[in-house]
């Protein structure tokens, strides 16, 4: 009996484990997807992947653009571009991105993504700090 039930708290703690997982894989390929979008300047896909309160504060792909163009020069163009850490609590994910821009310097990016009604996971925001600077 106590095998039984040792048993299904380790199936169920596996399972758990691999929802997760599944999370920030499937989190992790919105990333992806926004930035291949970015790396095409296709405004529109790129906007498909954000988040409705992103899409309240820039109502039109193109002031999405612009946007990331400006504010996120090492996100829209960079030479590397690849996942560190990720968190999962709950419907949102916290997913760390080290970035190599154009010019070859250090960057941390932080994604922050929430699942949809639907099961899809959209980016809630993006924080960007060059690498070796205090926050």
């Amino acid at each position: 009996m106590r095998i039984a039930a040792l048993l299904v708290a380790i199936s169920v703690i596996f399972s758990s484990v691999s929802a997760r997982a599944g999370d920030v894989s499937a989190a992790q390929g919105v990333i992806s997807a926004q930035e291949q979008a970015l790396a095409r300047d296709d405004a529109a896909a790129a906007y498909s992947y954000a988040a409705p309160a992103i899409k309240e504060i820039f109502p039109a792909p193109d002031i999405f653009m612009s946007m990331v163009q400006n504010g996120y020069a090492p996100v829209y163009r960079h030479k590397s571009f690849e996942f560190g850490e990720s968190r999962s609590e709950g419907n949102w994910i916290s997913q760390h991105v080290h970035i190599i821009d154009a010019n070859g310097e250090a960057w941390e990016a932080l994604y922050t993504l929430e699942q949809q009604a639907d099961g899809s996971y959209k980016i809630t925001g993006c924080s960007l700090l060059k690498v070796g600077r205090e926050v």
